[in-house]
């Protein structure tokens, strides 16, 4: 493994540069309305500022460290490396090209296959979430843990969406979830839903299929939050889609049994 203080310090310069690069997606994003951009598939949204922010923060790691691999959702794996950033650069398309507010910029670092910092900058709503492994999850420089929700019929939770899964496997997994006396919702950024679940505002979130640059940073965020996660990368996720499931401590069993999925 890396040495720590490496990561700690990439993790800084990582901050930065999505910090510039949130600005650049809300100096781009379009007026609240109809969507604005291209349809790549049924409900996936491309925009201009996708391909402006990717290209942003490739180029400034590729300047500030060449050595390190390099891997975005819009144009795939640039560079290898040790170590490899993992951007998606614009989280929850969807949304923000209808100019609504959740959407976040998405940078994540693997060192080799284990997920070891990451940024997720939500510019709309002023939200920062860093962590480093072994080193805490934090929400605008504050410390983050899981929900210590017990019960499942005080919890809420969200599922993602994707036309790569049958109408019925979600209206199987939604009844199951409501069964349990659950909240059901859907928010449309997987990053910023698994975030929720670091915080503690949502105890748990399931997506059946979702790629790493959606997960990479929020990975971390999960391990850090004491939150309990599926194994999405022992799962295919390094290379392609996989579910992914993270849930509170305390209403991760029934809600994964519902959910049909395990933890090992």
């Amino acid at each position: 493994m890396t040495d720590p203080r490496l990561i700690a310090q990439r993790l800084e310069v990582a901050r930065s540069v999505v910090h510039d690069a949130a600005a650049l997606a809300m100096a781009m994003r379009p007026p609240p309305g109809g969507p604005t951009g291209t349809i790549k598939g049924m409900q996936d949204y491309l925009t201009e500022a996708d391909g402006a922010v990717e290209k942003l923060i490739s180029n400034r790691m590729q300047a500030l460290y060449p050595e390190d691999g390099f891997m975005g959702e819009e144009g795939g794996k640039h560079r290898q490396g040790a170590l490899t950033w993992v951007v998606d650069p614009i989280d929850g398309t969807s949304n923000y090209a209808r100019g609504r507010d959740r959407w976040c910029v998405s940078l994540g670092l693997m060192d080799g296959d284990v997920p070891v910092a990451g940024v997720l900058h939500a510019p709309a709503t002023g939200e920062v979430y860093t962590a480093q492994r072994g080193h805490g999850a934090f929400l605008n420089g504050k410390p983050i843990k899981a929900s210590p929700v017990s019960d499942t019929r005080t919890a809420m939770v969200e599922m993602g969406w994707s036309a790569r899964v049958t109408t019925e496997t979600y209206t199987e997994r939604f009844s199951a979830f409501m069964a349990l006396g659950v909240m059901p919702r859907s928010g449309g950024s997987g990053a910023l839903a698994l975030a929720d679940v670091a915080t503690g505002r949502l105890d748990a979130y399931l997506e059946m299929v979702i790629n790493l640059w959606d997960v990479a940073a929020a990975l971390v965020l999960l391990h850090e939050a004491g939150a309990k996660v599926s194994p999405f990368l022992q799962n295919g996720g390094l290379t392609g889609g996989a579910t992914i499931f993270a849930a509170a401590p305390g209403v991760a069993a029934p809600l994964a049994e519902a959910a049909q999925v395990s933890f090992s």
